[in-house]
């Protein structure tokens, strides 16, 4: 079980992504990342894929970059770095603007890179026993995955101040007050829970979803009247299409909707 370090299976419209080192807290490599990438581009170019759901094996969400890994490579640490998370971010830009939403489970503790890969998430599911650290000033590194950016737009640029700087552990329930993760689940139903979600999904209205993804990731950097026909346009474009007219007609009809994600 433990051979492949990153689980891959793609079925009833939903491509399932597990991190699969739990014996050393499921820490993540330049060889795991460039992994990731490529199936983030897979989930992004095919049409079939209309949910991603991302999780982790063990008691570990993600310990972040494996500092063993880093420490073995000293002669070379700065091209590593810059190979790594050139792939790290590529992914989390992808699922970002994919059309397919994706749902991050947080299974357990999920530190540093881990951390930040877990809330860029669409919807993130946190165990209740879940906990979060961001971890990297307490190694001497500065933050990567996303996380300076995401964080002050969820949280505010105080409350990332205090993550950051102090690493301390935070509960699943404090993230969820805060608004980094959106839901916490008893964790015997964790799985359950965001099963039901990507299923939900992945029988939805896949382009109306990536509009709607595109759209909010631009809304804090964009002018209004630009954010504004960024609407009209996605909402002519979502309604002239097949899942727009399908939508529209079973609210008429008075009946449940058969989306096929087709454009």
């Amino acid at each position: 079980m433990t051979s492949q370090p990153m689980l891959f299976e793609k079925r009833d419209g939903v491509a399932r992504i597990t991190i699969n080192r739990p014996d050393e807290a499921n820490p993540i490599d330049v060889p795991m990342l460039k992994t990731l990438f490529e199936l983030a581009i897979e989930c992004d170019e095919d049409p079939l894929i209309r949910a991603v759901l991302l999780t982790g094996n063990g008691d570990f969400f993600c310990s972040g970059g494996d500092l063993k890994y880093f420490t073995k490579n000293t002669d070379r640490i700065g091209r590593l770095l810059k190979e790594g998370t050139t792939y790290l971010h590529g992914a989390q830009v992808r699922f970002a603007r994919m059309d397919a939403p994706m749902v991050v489970a947080v299974n357990g503790i999920a530190a540093g890179g881990g951390a930040s890969l877990a809330f860029s998430g669409d919807i993130v599911l946190a165990a209740q026993s879940a906990s979060f650290t961001m971890a990297y000033t307490a190694a001497g590194l500065s933050p990567d995955g996303g996380s300076t950016y995401y964080l002050p737009r969820l949280i505010g640029l105080r409350r990332a101040q205090e993550l950051f700087l102090t690493n301390r552990r935070f509960s699943a329930q404090e993230a969820c007050d805060w608004g980094l993760v959106t839901q916490v689940v008893p964790d015997d139903k964790l799985m359950e829970e965001a099963e039901a979600l990507v299923q939900r999904f992945a029988k939805g209205p896949s382009q109306a979803f990536g509009s709607l993804k595109r759209l909010l990731a631009g809304t804090f950097d964009t002018p209004m009247e630009t954010q504004l026909e960024h609407e009209t346009r996605y909402i002519a474009a979502n309604m002239s299409s097949p899942d727009g007219l399908e939508g529209i007609t079973a609210f008429v009809e008075k009946r449940a909707p058969k989306f096929t994600g087709n454009r």
